[in-house]
């Protein structure tokens, strides 16, 4: 039985989660998804597939630990940061090849391209220790992502805030295009 909690999420989740899939985002089994609203959360099930995503895909948790939280992505706790830092409403977390290559030689992707440089921006690269779901890396990336849409973690993806879903995969495309441009011209 469906949570009617989730009920107004399903779609949008199944849609990006597809989206950034065919995008080649994310590996079968890579990156996570959630969305806020009020104080709960709902995020994509550990070990799902956001090419494939069902509704038993999502788990509905809170702002603070719970006991449904092992069901949850291991990077909630970078989800829970990011919402307690940003106006963030929705989080989207991707391994965008070009853009984490770049993240182990940069310490920031600069977009050359008109859409990169008006859309993100100078996106930051903050590196952790730990890269999976770790404490350290949620405080990096709740504070890069105050002022910025997006931020990637070196050598382990982008983590990307928006008002949805939708406007979060947007910042990750559009991070991964001005890497892919950057690439091609050789910068």
């Amino acid at each position: 039985m469906l949570d009617d909690r989730l009920a107004p999420f399903v779609d949008s989740f199944i849609e990006t989660g597809r989206d950034i899939f065919l995008s080649g985002l994310i590996s079968s089994h890579g990156g996570n998804l959630s969305v806020r609203a009020g104080e709960l959360i709902v995020i994509t099930r550990r070990g799902s597939m956001l090419g494939r995503l069902k509704a038993a895909d999502l788990v509905v948790t809170g702002m603070e630990p719970c006991a449904d939280d092992e069901a949850c992505s291991r990077e909630l706790v970078v989800h829970r940061e990011i919402y307690r830092r940003t106006d963030a409403r929705a989080v989207v977390h991707a391994h965008p090849v070009h853009a984490v290559a770049r993240s182990m030689r940069a310490d920031a992707i600069v977009p050359v391209d008109s859409e990169g440089s008006y859309v993100v921006g100078e996106v930051p690269v903050v590196q952790a220790s730990e890269t999976i779901g770790s404490a350290e890396a949620a405080a990096l990336l709740g504070e890069a992502l105050q002022e910025r849409p997006v931020a990637v973690l070196r050598s382990h993806g982008a983590f990307a805030k928006g008002a949805t879903l939708e406007e979060a995969f947007y910042h990750v495309s559009v991070l991964e295009a001005s890497a892919r441009i950057l690439d091609l011209i050789g910068r």
